[in-house]
């Protein structure tokens, strides 16, 4: 027989638990909207900010960067490198710099709502890759 002691923290269930999936849940939405406004404002639709995998490549092509970059990203190592990229290139295109770029890549959450809510405005990338 289990002691009560092992299951009942297991069994929670408690308004703790929902106030932290509802918090996580406003996390992402700010990312999201974040996300929407920046391919808003670099004339894409807002929508593909929320699909999978083809946000990244729209982010290629705001960034002005070439779409193989999008293949670097499953490669160990590699990825880390294509995921800065990627995102410097997004930061470029709105007049920021490595920092900014940085900040995109690992800490979305932060710097999308930035560039998304913020006076940036998109400047034309220069297309190089």
């Amino acid at each position: 027989m289990v002691p009560i002691e092992l299951i009942a923290p297991l069994q929670s269930g408690g308004a703790g638990d929902i106030v932290y999936v509802l918090f996580q849940l406003l996390v992402v939405a700010v990312q999201i909207a974040g996300m929407w406004l920046v391919f808003r404002k670099a004339g894409h639709a807002g929508w593909k900010a929320i699909v999978p995998i083809y946000n990244f490549y729209v982010m290629l092509k705001i960034g002005g960067n070439a779409w193989w970059w999008l293949v670097l990203l499953l490669v160990p190592i590699l990825n880390i490198y294509a995921l800065y990229r990627i995102h410097a290139g997004v930061a470029r295109a709105f007049g920021r710099g490595i920092g900014f770029g940085l900040g995109l890549a690992f800490l979305g959450v932060l710097f999308f709502p930035l560039l998304g809510f913020g006076d940036y405005e998109y400047r034309q990338s220069d297309g190089l890759a």
